[in-house]
């Protein structure tokens, strides 16, 4: 049985560091704003798979921090838990939705509809693109 519900900051961050940034820091996975965001957790049974972390200025959602653990990877919980985002969104009225994708995983995204911009950079060891979906 899978269920998504929202999850404390503190409740994603291992998954943020095991998953996202291994070889750094524990309190390097901590974004300034988790206080602020609203976040989701994608439980099998009682057991969390996935996280994404959401940040809204009034009329555009950004989400960030997605993550699934490896061994769930391939299955599914990450696009239950996009479309959940995607859903949320419609729901509260956004205007955008978007996210700072690892180019590597821009195909991911432009399943679910979103379009790379031309914004690019370098974090982290990473190459990233924004991507965003109008709605």
């Amino acid at each position: 049985m899978i269920t998504i519900r929202i999850v404390e900051a503190r409740e994603v961050w291992p998954l943020r560091h095991i998953v996202m940034y291994p070889d750094m820091e524990f309190e390097s996975i901590k974004l300034p704003e988790d206080e602020k965001g609203y976040h989701l957790g994608l439980f099998e049974h009682e057991t969390l798979t996935s996280v994404v972390s959401l940040f809204s200025d009034g009329t555009d959602l950004q989400f960030r921090k997605f993550a699934t653990y490896q061994d769930y990877q391939g299955k599914g919980y990450g696009s239950s838990l996009l479309n959940y985002v995607i859903e949320y969104a419609q729901k509260q009225n956004y205007s955008k939705i978007w996210c700072n994708a690892r180019v590597n995983a821009s195909a991911f995204y432009l399943k679910f509809g979103f379009k790379m911009t031309d914004k690019t950079f370098f974090k982290d060891g990473f190459d990233f693109v924004i991507m965003e979906k109008l709605l």
